[in-house]
């Protein structure tokens, strides 16, 4: 059977940088990707791990919100 290539919408190649050009597909454990406008070839194995969330702005923020804090009360005199 066939293995179904789909497109990438909204991928550019890296070699041509021609827009929606790129289409991919998994094969045997491996993930291609292909450019039909030039010979842009690439293939990497597919990675079983658990996927962790990425580390953004909006992650950092909310663990400093996370923390604990303490308070000191100055003296006024």
């Amino acid at each position: 059977m066939a293995t179904q290539k789909r497109f990438i919408a909204g991928a550019v190649c890296p070699r041509c940088a021609a827009l929606d050009r790129i289409r991919a597909w998994e094969q045997n454990g491996v993930r291609y990707r292909d450019c039909v406008s030039c010979d842009f070839f690439e293939q990497s194995p597919i990675e079983e791990e658990t996927a962790s969330e990425l580390e953004t702005r909006v992650n950092r923020e909310r663990e400093e919100q996370n923390t604990i804090q303490t308070v000191r009360i100055l003296d006024p005199k």
